[in-house]
């Protein structure tokens, strides 16, 4: 039961940096980037690219990774953004779906077809604490996850580069005649949360694998979190990756934390498999919503003055 709280929190942490960045390029653009999985993807070979070649743990691989995916975010968003920035928002979630389709089909093409395995965080293996047997994987992706995040929350809230990308998400019109490079704050979210999904893709290319085309599946949680959390709120987004991990790990071991469940229920195995979980998980994303519309999180929608 304890490992399975602790992947359960573990998983939860690396959606955490997904829909964080997410809800970071929503924020300041008013679009949504449907190349955000693809980031997962190029993050996670190159995590795999680099531990394979230099032979060293994530966490030193880790600082490449996040460069790589810095630059790549940037030059997404001069490609995908910034010529349609005055176009309708939907004219950018096409323009992103076409990065998308890009970035995925370009490490197909350098990478081959076959899954790479990423180097683990720290080391492989497990530690005794106490009764309980713990995956070293699981405690360093936590670990990651909270500092990642907390370098996140001290850049946006102690610096001054922060108070910019915050007043550029808050209002652009303000920001612009307060003389704030706009473009730039813009450029410098897109690699934010590019850079945090691709330390997202280094802990799932060990934890699971990587392979070109994962982008769609890790995009459509990184939806579900954010919605269900509450649209444009980086609390929600965090408490709906969570609500997801969940639902991956909790709901398909119910037969193990319940045997009862099997007695009384004897297809409690179909009902509860890892297919079936996500289904459980999509009905409670549709409840959600039709109760609250805003996400668990998030406010009424009200125009701007």
């Amino acid at each position: 039961m304890t490992q399975l709280l602790l992947n359960t929190v573990s998983l939860g942490a690396a959606y955490s940096l997904l829909a964080i960045g997410f809800v970071l390029v929503l924020n300041a653009t008013g679009a949504v980037n449907l190349a955000h999985g693809s980031f997962v993807v190029v993050g996670g070979f190159i995590a795999a690219s680099c531990g394979a070649m230099l032979k060293l743990p994530g966490a030193i691989v880790l600082p490449a990774v996040l460069a790589g995916m810095m630059l790549i975010g940037g030059l997404l968003s001069l490609i995908a953004y910034y010529p349609l920035r005055n176009r309708p928002a939907v004219s950018v979630f096409i323009s992103t779906i076409s990065m998308s389709a890009i970035l995925e089909t370009a490490a197909l093409l350098v990478f081959g077809p076959s899954p790479r395995v990423g180097p683990p965080i720290l080391s492989a293996g497990s530690i005794q604490l106490g009764s309980a047997i713990l995956n070293v994987q699981s405690l360093s992706t936590i670990v990651l996850a909270i500092t990642l995040v907390l370098a996140q929350y001290l850049i946006l809230s102690r610096t001054v580069l922060g108070k910019r990308l915050r007043a550029v998400a808050e209002d652009r019109e303000m920001a612009t005649a307060l003389g704030m490079n706009v473009n730039l704050m813009i450029l410098i979210t897109f690699g934010i949360a590019a850079a945090l999904a691709g330390a997202a893709g280094l802990i799932f290319a060990n934890t699971f694998y990587i392979t070109p085309g994962d982008g769609e599946a890790y995009m459509i949680k990184t939806y579900v979190a954010a919605t269900m959390g509450g649209w444009g709120s980086l609390r929600g987004a965090v408490v709906g990756a969570f609500l997801v991990a969940a639902f991956e790990v909790l709901v398909p071991s119910l037969p193990i934390i319940l045997p009862s469940l099997v007695g009384a229920l004897p297809s409690a195995g179909a009902l509860f498999s890892p297919t079936a979980s996500t289904i459980w998980l999509y009905l409670a994303f549709l409840i959600v919503l039709f109760f609250r519309p805003q996400g668990l999180f998030g406010e009424a929608v009200q125009q701007r003055a």
